[in-house]
């Protein structure tokens, strides 16, 4: 049975935390200063500082998945076989911003799906812009769940006991709405300066909260009669870095079979993080729009490489935060910690931090919640209306009325968000043994697949790929992905698994290599098709840029 919360929570604790979201706000509206036009609203009249941009897509990339479910991978596995995968997203970005960038600013886009519709036609870019839709609400209700976590683990520690799975649900369900319509306060006012500098702010409490909580434990694990900095070190230096996934027992096919399948090598990190990160920097609405905010490509790059160079550090701060925990539950041999792993850092920070910083900490979490919603909200919103709703608007409307239209989608997607984190919190209250990372990662890799691919033949050819040929190629990588995922057997299993044992033979990719997989098919798919010569005025002026 698990402790009660000592002492509930302190006045300083919700002292902390309110005024943290007093600032928030108070920034977002400042920030915002009432945009008056789309562009204001969705590109920030391309006049953001470049560090700014940083510090927004380092609060992206660090959402509550990110901040509660890093350490959640290091307590279950014990190793830094997860911060490989970190290779493969520095690469990815160096990639993106040589192939993507400059093109985004030279078709002057403001959804980059139009991008696709200038360079092959509305089917593509309507197909593109529903993935990104659908696998962005997806993403971003599996994330408000995560930061949920928090809430209901308090609950659970102030009773002192468990609670019924209906309350649990319903906490989550509260939780989710009311961080949810604090965010789409300021988002919905300021618009992108207002997500970028509010980001910009969250990081920094973020990246506070990480080293905060990593002195707290190296203070509290008992590391013996030598050096705690060479104990740790030592200790440290012992755990799994990397894994091949090579058995020299095994023959070719089954060592493939084996690296494919396996979610943590050194293969997964250079071609599968990859390609991952290409897709998430360079296919994804939510973080290039962040990037096209910048004054021109050139500073644009900047953030772009340099968010990578952090990205690495910060996993590893992370996973030791996640290693030393597992340390302290083992040392003190405290069997009050949780069974499940995604609640094991949040139980540390409600019971095993003092006062005020548990505080800060809460609000960190909130913080990395509020930074990766916030420009999702944004993003969905601009790629809707931009690919979608404003073709519906009476010809002659102005930017009142597509910026009414954009607010209003924000608060529609801000809703259908909170029935995603509902929906994931009854998912992982069926199947507690489910990890953070893999559920929102594994979201990405069935769909960004197909979306890299037709982009990577919009940069990487002049004349392959056509507007209908682009479906079929994309339809075949999806197509291509649930197959080796193991997404047949799962349908068989539900109704006879003696039918689920025939598709053994399958391979079954882990979800860091499904990107690749989908992108390689349909960019395969997309190059046996023709594309007419471009007759668009900007497309010819673009190319020429190039």
């Amino acid at each position: 049975m698990r402790p009660s919360l000592p002492g509930g929570f302190p006045a300083i604790d919700v002292a902390v935390l309110l005024l943290y979201l007093a600032i928030v706000l108070w920034v977002g509206f400042q920030a915002g200063k009432r945009p008056k036009t789309v562009e204001q609203f969705a590109l920030g009249g391309h006049r953001m500082p470049w560090w700014a941009v940083l510090g927004s897509l380092i609060a992206a990339e660090t959402s509550a998945a990110f901040f509660l479910g890093t350490p959640a991978e290091g307590y279950a596995l014990g190793n830094y076989e997860y911060l490989q995968l970190s290779l493969g997203t520095v690469l990815a970005r160096v990639v993106v911003a040589y192939l993507f960038v400059k093109p985004y600013f030279a078709y002057r886009v403001t959804s980059i799906y139009q991008f696709l519709d200038l360079r092959f036609g509305p089917k593509t870019k309507s197909a593109a812009s529903a993935i990104f839709l659908l696998t962005r609400l997806l993403a971003s209700g599996a994330r408000l769940y995560v930061a949920a976590i928090l809430p209901v683990l308090g609950v659970k520690l102030l009773r002192g006991g468990p609670v019924s799975a209906g309350e649990e649900l319903s906490i989550y369900a509260a939780s989710a709405l009311l961080l949810t319509l604090f965010t789409t306060l300021y988002t919905v006012a300021g618009g992108i300066r207002a997500v970028i500098w509010t980001d910009l702010l969250q990081a920094g409490l973020m990246l506070s909260g990480g080293i905060l909580t990593l002195s707290l434990l190296f203070q509290k694990i008992p590391w013996g009669s030598s050096s705690p900095f060479r104990e740790a070190a030592r200790l440290l230096s012992a755990l799994p870095w990397a894994e091949t996934g090579i058995d020299p027992q095994k023959n070719l096919w089954e060592n493939l079979g084996s690296i494919f399948s396996s979610d943590y090598t050194i293969w997964a990190a250079l071609i599968g993080s990859t390609f991952t990160t290409m897709a998430t920097h360079g296919a994804d609405q939510d973080l290039v729009q962040r990037l096209l905010t910048a004054k021109n490509h050139h500073r644009s790059r900047l953030s772009l490489i340099l968010s990578g160079l952090t990205d690495v550090p910060l996993v590893f701060l992370f996973l030791t935060i996640g290693i030393f925990l597992g340390l302290l539950a083992r040392s003190a041999h405290d069997t009050r910690f949780p069974t499940q792993a995604n609640e094991v850092y949040p139980y540390f920070i409600l019971c095993g931090t003092p006062p005020g910083i548990r505080g800060l900490l809460i609000a960190a979490i909130f913080a990395t919640a509020m930074g990766s919603l916030s420009a999702a909200l944004n993003a969905m919103a601009t790629s809707f209306c931009e690919d979608w709703a404003f073709r519906f608007l009476p010809a002659g409307s102005g930017d009142r009325a597509k910026l009414r239209l954009l607010r209003s989608a924000t608060v529609l997607f801000a809703l259908l968000c909170v029935s995603i984190a509902c929906a994931t919190a009854s998912f992982v209250l069926h199947s507690p043994q489910s990890r953070i990372l893999p559920i929102v990662l594994g979201l990405f890799g069935y769909t960004y697949g197909p979306l890299l691919g037709v982009f990577l033949l919009g940069v990487l050819t002049r004349n392959r790929g056509s507007d209908f040929g682009n479906c079929v190629a994309m339809a075949a990588g999806l197509g291509t992905v649930a197959l080796l995922s193991g997404t047949p057997q799962g349908i068989l299993g539900l109704v006879s698994q003696a039918d689920a044992d025939r598709l053994a033979w399958l391979p079954c990719v882990s979800f860091p290599w499904r990107v690749f997989v989908g992108s390689c098919s349909t960019f395969l798919v997309g190059l046996c098709f023709r594309a007419p010569a471009p007759a668009h005025p900007v497309v010819e002026e673009a190319e020429s840029s190039l």
